[in-house]
């Protein structure tokens, strides 16, 4: 195993009892508390849009900093919206959501995977990034949410 790969973790979030609005802020917020740019992948242009105005206007108090392609500078911004795989702000993490992929899986530290549990097809596209990751040796855990709404490591 390489030191790249040993150094990939990656994260899925089975999300059951609360939509993607309501868990990807706070895991975006973690990341940069860390100091880490991130990536936000999703499988369209309007998706993104809408993941744009939800990091703005998540909570009254606070917004993340990001921007999209669109915005221009996408070096500067720390946490990129986009639904390429592209890197242009040098992200260490990575989160796809609405069935987005990479191949890059190892470019990273860490890369997390959101995924709707309730679609069939979403379940079976992370059991395929689950085998993908753990054959590339990555570093894998599973998250799911208890009946009172925490967060628990299955795996």
């Amino acid at each position: 195993m390489t030191e790249a790969q040993a150094a990939t973790e990656v994260l899925f979030y089975h999300l059951e009892r609360q939509p993607l609005e309501k868990v990807l802020p706070g895991l975006v917020e973690r990341t940069l508390a860390r100091g880490q740019r991130a990536v936000v992948q999703a499988g369209s242009r309007e998706r993104i849009e809408a993941l744009d105005t939800l990091l703005w206007t998540y909570q009254d108090e606070s917004f993340l900093p990001h921007g999209t392609q669109a915005d221009g500078d996408p070096a500067g911004q720390p946490v990129l919206l986009t639904e390429t795989e592209d890197n242009p702000n040098g992200a260490e993490v990575r989160f796809l959501v609405d069935g987005a992929d990479t191949a890059r899986l190892l470019d990273y530290r860490r890369v997390v995977y959101l995924f709707d549990g309730n679609d069939g097809d979403a379940v079976a596209a992370a059991r395929r990034q689950w085998q993908t990751a753990k054959a590339l040796g990555c570093t894998i855990a599973y998250w799911q949410q208890s009946p009172e709404g925490r967060w628990e490591k299955k795996g």
